[in-house]
């Protein structure tokens, strides 16, 4: 695991210091004072390493969720988790991920991906708390809107010039803003 973090944390900085394009592999692992051939031990690609921070950030997600009473209605308690996972990030940390993942057609279209596992995976959790069977329809829905407000979250903050506000902020206001039209 230290070794994976190395690689994760060498690349991060180096994405951020010169663009994503412009790092290379051999980059990476020389910043990582590993070999190339031990970069691919570990990942596979350049788009892997954005994916598996993304990963990490979901499986907290999940852990925090897989912990909630079922007594709480599923809606709030995914949009309780998912804010409060979103105000852990400085806005300066959040903006040059978004930008990052924005630089690159490859990594745009494996976000997208990426989002449509995490519906599934988000489902799969919710079905855990909620146990009951008859309430899938209704936590699919509930998997499907959360994971759509985040999009809508993320895509309109990243469009966002100047001040930002903050994400969380965003996706509260979304989520309100959809329990409106509801």
């Amino acid at each position: 695991m230290e070794t994976h973090q190395r690689i994760v944390d060498a690349a991060l900085r180096l994405f951020l210091a010169n663009g994503y394009v412009a790092t290379t592999l051999d980059a990476i692992a020389s910043e990582a004072g590993i070999s190339r051939r031990t970069f691919f031990s570990y990942f596979k690609s350049k788009d892997d390493i954005v994916i598996s921070v993304m990963r990490d950030g979901w499986a907290s997600l999940f852990a925090e969720l897989l912990k909630t009473s079922p007594d709480v209605p599923p809606l709030e308690a995914v949009c309780d988790v998912i804010a409060r996972q979103l105000a852990r990030y400085t806005t300066d940390e959040t903006a040059a991920l978004d930008e990052l993942m924005r630089s690159s057609e490859s990594l745009l279209a494996r976000k997208q991906s990426f989002y449509a596992e995490q519906e599934q995976a988000l489902f799969d959790v919710l079905c855990e708390v909620w146990r009951q069977p008859e309430r899938q329809m209704g936590l699919r829905m509930v998997a499907i809107l959360c994971i759509g407000a985040l999009k809508l979250t993320t895509q309109t903050w990243g469009n966002q010039h100047g001040g930002k506000q903050p994400m969380a902020q965003m996706f509260r206001e979304a989520v309100a803003s959809l329990k409106a039209e509801l």
